[in-house]
């Protein structure tokens, strides 16, 4: 077995999920996950966790979903094992990227709200989410298979902790801050980030992260004003998405439109009334990754970028007591705008990033 995908699973399951001897763990293992999945299972045996492996496939989701008739119920046996768990692990990487890409989006919309109690209660634990490189994201991001490896452990496999101490330093200016104002060519967006709490999400359950590799700080921004342009092209539910451009009035979407596969967009806005509001602003800030890959666990935690989502928020963007103000949906979808140039981004008028450069880096 390659070295890296042991130094993988040991950073995911010791730094990232932390997990500990007695532990329940939930595994799930996507199609070409494999190895990764038995590098895990070596470091959970070692910890004294007690697993359960399940199996995730695109193909099967589209099976079910295409061949269903009648409305999608909640699985009360999957939510059973979601309650009872204490960590949930899980290995992504499937053969096809686009592999739900023809399942109709009035089917997808109803089967994700019937699943929004599994989702919610898989959220509860100590989940965190990771990919395996294999041939399919090499090629959805245009790279040879050895190339995309290397990018993608440069990514994962890192000094976690150091970059972790750079971004408690945003962290702590959108903690004491009220307003966000972000400015580019064709984006002057205005938000409102009093009264919540950003997270520096340094690939750790101890951070409140939960993806690995992360690298990002983010917060849930709210009485949204303005227009925004998502340049950085990106697939959701299966399709290619470009050019995706939203206004926003007291909090509110109130007109969008894309330059390619707009209906994809409107399903998404569409699928309830939090899918109009953000639950998220991100800044990228892992320089580890160095291009763009169509891949949302990698691109939106490049440098260089920030990225907004629609839909659901996460609860530990709020003070403790409040979680339930959360905007509430059942999708969250994030869109990507590349800040490397002609930018700059405004915490109660003082400019902490200008051209993709924080005040504290060189450059700036």
């Amino acid at each position: 077995m390659d070295e890296r995908i042991r130094e993988h699973a040991r950073t995911l399951v010791e730094w990232s999920a932390r997990v500990e001897a007695g532990d329940d763990v939930v595994v799930s293992v996507g199609m070409d996950a494999h190895e990764l999945g038995v590098a895990v299972a070596e470091q959970l045996g070692e910890k004294g966790a007690t697993p359960v492996f399940t199996y995730s496939s695109g193909e099967l989701t589209r099976a079910y979903r295409l061949a269903h008739d009648g409305a999608f119920e909640a699985a009360d046996h999957e939510l059973a094992l979601y309650e009872n768990a204490d960590v949930v692990l899980s290995l992504r990487g499937g053969r096809n990227t686009s592999a739900t890409a023809d399942v109709p989006s009035e089917t997808r919309q109803q089967a994700a709200r019937a699943e929004q109690a599994v989702r919610e209660a898989r959220m509860n634990t100590d989940w965190v989410s990771t990919v395996h490189p294999n041939r399919s994201l090499a090629q959805q991001a245009g790279m040879a298979f050895e190339e995309y490896q290397q990018f993608a452990y440069d990514a994962i496999v890192r000094d976690w902790e150091d970059l972790a101490e750079r971004m408690a330093l945003v962290k702590d200016v959108l903690d004491e801050g009220s307003d966000v104002r972000l400015v580019t060519a064709d984006t002057d967006l205005t938000m409102s980030i009093e009264n919540r709490v950003a997270v520096n999400s340094a690939a750790s359950v101890a951070y409140d992260s939960h993806n690995l590799p992360s690298g990002e700080v983010f917060t849930a921004p709210h009485a949204t004003e303005g227009e925004v342009l998502f340049d950085v092209p990106m697939t959701l539910n299966g399709q290619r998405v470009r050019d995706v451009h939203l206004t926003f009035e007291d909090g509110v979407v109130v007109d969008y439109s894309a330059g390619q596969n707009e209906s994809v967009l409107t399903e998404i806005v569409e699928t309830d009334d939090g899918a109009r509001r953000l639950g998220e602003l991100g800044i990228g800030m892992n320089r580890g990754i160095d291009r763009f890959t169509d891949n949302i666990l990698f691109d939106e935690k490049m440098g260089d970028t920030v990225h907004l989502a629609l839909g659901r928020a996460y609860g530990s963007n709020f003070p403790e007591g409040h979680e339930d103000e959360a905007n509430e949906s059942a999708v969250h979808a994030d869109l990507i705008t590349d800040v490397s140039e002609d930018s700059r981004m405004e915490v109660d008028g003082e400019v902490v990033q200008r051209d993709g450069v924080f005040w504290f880096e060189d450059g700036f």
